[in-house]
């Protein structure tokens, strides 16, 4: 049974294919430089923007996960996502392979963010937040359609080892592992719950390979201690042994650095989500699979070990 990873390169690509080699040793690594996980993965260079390549990736495949990580920048978001998400639902489609697809919570309302569960609504107050919108949306008419069997695997900001994209690290475990504070975009007295990266590939790897799991959206198994800001900062400087120290960036700030620096615009866009708190919901996960998301200091521990 040939199960291909879309994105294979990227923040939870090699953890989904360690994973998967629980459920078989057909596995097939699809990025644009793909590299060996497991001894017996097939890698295949394709680029998603291309439906042609594509078609190749997905043709064979009995379940495929798609977890590309587009660069963050709106624009490339709305120019690519819509075109990836066609590509593979088309060949999905065509070879009568099953999606999951890895998402995040972007196209919820924000009012909504102090308990996300996979039912709070969806109304994106961001244009990263309308593209991830508009990929659900996408979804929902293939699925409805009977064209293609769906889950939608939901990851709330995520932490781990090796990876190079979370806030949670760039922000505090950086800075403070290089002798310097912790920058916060927020008040750090908000509640901030994150996903432990291999915890999401063990999750969305036990998805794919459960039938009744398919056409439905699924919280990632994500901490369910309420720590805030400061209760991350200090986790993280105990496991380094210095101490906490800490900035909070001003809204002004961040707004005048948008001015000319592109990412901080694309950070200043987003940072509602750390103006309260965001409290992510796994309960439905967690009863209909029995297991529960990595402690928070297990987690920290991991990284801080990983270097």
């Amino acid at each position: 049974m040939m199960q291909t990873i879309l994105g294979s390169g990227g923040a939870i690509g090699k953890d989904l294919a360690k994973a998967l080699a629980a459920y078989t040793k057909g596995i097939r690594l699809v990025s644009r430089h793909p590299e060996k996980v497991n001894e017996t993965d097939e890698l295949m260079a394709a680029d998603l923007l291309s439906a042609e390549e594509t078609d190749k990736a997905i043709a064979g495949s009995e379940v495929v996960y798609l977890v590309v990580g587009l660069k963050y920048e709106f624009r490339v978001w709305q120019q690519q996502w819509p075109v990836v998400m066609d590509n593979v639902l088309t060949s999905c489609h065509r070879h009568g392979a099953k999606l999951v697809f890895f998402d995040n919570i972007y196209m919820i309302d924000r009012e909504h963010i102090g308990h996300l569960t996979e039912e709070s609504p969806i109304r994106p107050s961001s244009i990263k937040g309308f593209v991830r919108a508009q990929l659900i949306h996408m979804i929902d008419d293939a699925v409805q359609k009977g064209e293609v069997e769906v889950i939608i695997a939901r990851c709330a900001d995520f932490y781990g080892p090796g990876v190079g994209n979370s806030v949670l690290q760039e922000t505090v475990l950086k800075p403070l592992k290089n002798g310097k504070r912790a920058n916060f975009l927020a008040s750090p007295q908000y509640a901030h719950t994150y996903t432990y990266t291999p915890d999401a590939a063990r999750a969305t790897a036990q998805l794919g390979n459960t039938r009744s799991a398919y056409n439905q959206t699924w919280n990632l198994p994500t901490t369910k201690e309420r720590l805030t800001g400061k209760d991350w900062l200090q986790l993280i400087a105990n496991e380094l042994g210095v101490p906490p120290q800490s900035v909070t960036i001003p809204g002004f700030v961040l707004s005048l650095a948008g001015l000319f620096s592109p990412m901080m615009r694309e950070v200043k866009e987003m940072n509602y989500q750390y103006e309260r708190d965001y409290i992510f919901d796994s309960s439905k996960f967690e009863a209909a699979f029995g297991w529960r998301a990595t402690d928070p200091q297990t987690g920290i521990h991991a990284v801080v070990k990983e270097g």
